[in-house]
């Protein structure tokens, strides 16, 4: 269903129950239970794209396909070397790839997310370098004037970041324009930058433009991606892991 809408922008009711041969009420449920957590707006007759300017609440992200962000974070938590340098930015896929890291050993991580700091100061193995700024209450990210200046001052072997939607064209998107800020001196200051994202994120639309496809090492995500993204990724000489989710 979220395909769909994403490929069309709208889908009628009536024909979401005859393409699934469903009836009308159990779309409507099913509509009713993705609006609850921000992946579609109801609109009469039928479902669309949720607002391009508020991103799901933190709390509906943490529950979203979590078997999914844990299989891609296993992924990419492999391809991170033992002694490594690595950034790691907002959001619940980069959690998950924080709890795949908790073995490693050696590690120096950055980041301006508390909970992935939390998460891997338990490892008495890993150096965690917490950046200054504002916490947001709602998902304890660090964001500021702060944040990038603090972040400007490193360079690190591999920047582990999310993202909030990827564009046919390659271009990374994301809600908040101070994280932005953020998340751009982070890409600029990585020698490798490893993108986590599940399939939901494939045409997801978002306000703020990060960056595009051309900046990322790795797309590590759980289902083939779009042609044209691929392409993007590829021809710059980017790769694709695809997970066994």
């Amino acid at each position: 269903m979220l395909n769909l809408v994403h490929e069309q922008g709208f889908v009628s009711v009536e024909d979401l129950a005859q393409h699934f041969s469903v009836t009308s009420q159990t779309i409507r449920r099913d509509i009713n239970d993705l609006c609850s957590v921000g992946l579609l707006r109801r609109y009469h007759g039928g479902a669309g794209l949720p607002s391009s300017v508020e991103n799901v609440a933190y709390q509906a992200r943490q529950v979203l396909r979590p078997e999914a962000k844990e299989k891609i974070a296993e992924g990419l938590a492999a391809r991170i070397p033992n002694h490594a340098s690595l950034y790691m930015t907002l959001g619940t896929t980069t959690e998950a790839v924080a709890r795949a890291l908790r073995d490693h050993r050696g590690l120096r991580v950055i980041t301006n997310n508390l909970n992935v700091a939390s998460i891997l100061a338990d490892n008495p193995a890993c150096e965690v370098i917490v950046a200054g700024g504002v916490v947001r209450h709602r998902d304890r990210g660090i964001t500021g004037e702060a944040t990038i200046d603090f972040m400007n001052q490193f360079k690190a072997d591999y920047a582990v970041i999310g993202i909030s939607g990827i564009e046919a064209d390659g271009t990374l998107l994301d809600f908040d324009y101070r994280e932005v800020r953020v998340l751009q001196i982070i890409m600029a200051n990585a020698r490798s930058v490893l993108l986590a994202a599940d399939r939901s994120k494939f045409g997801r639309n978002a306000l703020v433009r990060v960056a595009d496809l051309s900046q990322i090492s790795e797309l590590h995500t759980d289902a083939e991606p779009p042609i044209t993204i691929r392409r993007c990724l590829e021809e710059h000489g980017g790769r694709v892991f695809v997970t066994d989710s």
